[in-house]
């Protein structure tokens, strides 16, 4: 572990904090686009608007979001591997990330390029996707919160091993 001035971490705690909240909230406003076609609202003019926020928003903080986190998991005593809670929400951050960039943003796109000829069941992908991931990052702010679980075993110190109890007749 590095160690770093409280100065620094408090940095990285609260650029984690603004980029995981940025993140959040661009989420919950694709999540009231796509609802808000569902109800009837032109998906000509909201795709688009999704497709805007998604790649100018959207997917760079996701990236942001997990390079700081990473960043301040190694710089901190919380480090990247000691912690399950870190291990879980690495792993779900990084989950997210790979689904942003490689399933939603495409799917985003096309909807901004096709709008009101999206096959209606496209339309509740762009629906369940921000749904799903707002729960995610919920998952992720309570492990964040209550830190269960402790320490993986491979951060777990041995335990000092005792000596041999003297026999009888040991001088």
């Amino acid at each position: 572990m590095t160690r770093t001035r409280p100065t620094t971490r408090k940095a990285l705690l609260t650029l984690h904090l603004v980029t995981s909240l940025g993140w959040l909230g661009t989420d919950l406003v694709l999540l009231t686009l796509g609802v808000a076609v569902l109800r009837g609202a032109d998906p000509a003019t909201v795709y688009p608007v999704a497709a805007l926020v998604g790649t100018v928003l959207f997917a760079p903080l996701s990236i942001l979001t997990w390079v700081v986190g990473v960043v301040s998991a190694l710089l901190t005593p919380w480090g990247l591997l000691r912690y399950r809670w870190v291990l879980v929400k690495l792993l779900i951050t990084t989950v997210m990330v790979g689904l942003v960039l490689f399933l939603l943003m495409p799917n985003l796109r096309a909807a901004g390029d096709l709008g009101a000829a999206l096959p209606p069941r496209d339309r509740a992908d762009l629906v369940i996707a921000p749904a799903v991931s707002t729960s995610l990052m919920v998952v992720a702010t309570v492990l964040s919160t209550y830190k269960p679980w402790g320490r993986t075993r491979r951060a777990v110190p041995a335990a000092p091993r005792r000596p041999a109890p003297a026999g009888r007749g040991a001088a």
